[in-house]
Order: structure tokens, then sequence, then C-alpha cells
């Protein structure tokens, strides 16, 4: 047991060094207090499987990596896997919203090459694009970016899509759409309180 002790201890200060992280940043990460993290890194105290699970989650590890004291494979660093993993991301990210767009100028070509007469111009197009744009960054961001972001997303998804009833049917009254938005915001407020205070 106290082998196992050490283990975890060693494992956790080196998963946390890797990331610069001060105690007090990982303490505050996990929702624990710095005193707590300083007693697991000096093997007086072993974290509960709950907690382990969330200390290998948050170093995107296996519980089992903070079990053994020999890893087969060094660990890299976070800053080499995080720069190529976004790197990769904001490509799958980019080409993901130029797809949309490409589409978007495919649909404008089309409209404009064999003059089919809409209840709309053809540029609007792109306005409608934008929805498709915001609901594929939404999905990417809440796969692999910051909660907090996905709020903003979803504020700006909201708007576009009572931009587009307005555009699509202007008439005396349809700025009227406009104040649906403000409930809906202050909706999307609450809910982006609520959740972030539970993270």
């Amino acid at each position: 047991m106290e082998n196992l002790k050490h283990v975890i201890s060693k494992n956790i200060v080196d998963l946390r060094k890797s990331m610069n992280w001060t105690q007090a940043e990982l303490a505050q990460k996990l929702n624990y207090s710095d005193k707590t993290v300083s007693k697991w890194e000096r093997a007086e105290a072993i974290p509960d499987i709950i907690v382990l699970k969330a200390i290998a989650d948050l170093f995107e590890v296996s519980v089992d990596y903070l079990l053994v004291a020999d890893h087969e494979e060094k660990r890299p660093s976070s800053q080499q896997v995080s720069r190529h993993q976004l790197h990769n991301r904001l490509i799958i990210a980019f080409q993901s919203v130029i797809g949309i767009v490409l589409i978007a100028t495919i649909g404008f070509v089309i409209l404009k090459l064999f003059r089919i007469e809409l209840d709309f111009s053809a540029w609007m197009t792109y306005i409608y694009a934008l929805p498709a744009v915001l609901v594929v960054l939404l999905v990417l961001n809440s796969v692999w970016g910051k909660y907090k972001i996905n709020f903003v997303i979803i504020s700006f998804l909201l708007w576009s899509i009572l931009l587009i009833i307005y555009l699509s049917f202007i008439s005396k009254n349809v700025w009227l759409v406009f104040i649906i938005g403000i409930p809906a915001q202050a909706i999307i407020l609450l809910w982006a309180s609520f959740r972030l205070k539970e993270k």
C-alpha cells in the first residue's frame, strides 16, 4: 500500500509539472484544496477512485497510468500534443466552414446562371448558410473546445435564425421577431450561468 501511495504521488507530480501547473491550480481544477493536493503529492494520502478518474481525465491518461510506476511510453509533453491537436482541429473546423460556404456559393451561382426567381435574392444563400456554419462550430466546440464558448455560439445561432426570418419575410411588422430574441437570450444567459457554476 505504501508503495502504491508513492507511485500515485510521483505520477500526479509528474503530470502536474508537465502542464506547468502549481498545486493550487491543480486543486482548483479538481475542486479540492491545495493542502489536499499537497498530501497526495507527499504520499500522505491517496485520492479516492472518483478523484483518480477526474485526475486521469484532466491529464488525458487512463487511471491505470496513475497506478503504474514504470510507463513503457513516456507521455508526450502536453504542449506538443496540444499544438498538434489544435492544428488538426483548426484545419477540420476551417474545412467544415469552407465546405458550407462552397455549398452556399454553388446555390448562389445556380440561382444566378439559370435566373431562377425565388421570393428572396440569390445572395441570401450566404445568410442561410450562417446557421449551418454555427451548428458545425457548436458541434466541434462541444467535442474539442471550451464549454463556455458554446453559449456564445448558441447566442449567435439564435440571432442568425431571427435575422433569416426577418430578411425572408420583410414586411411592415416582421422586425418584431427580434423581440423573441430578448427572452431567448435571457434563457441562454441563465442556462450558461447555471451550467458554468456546476462545472
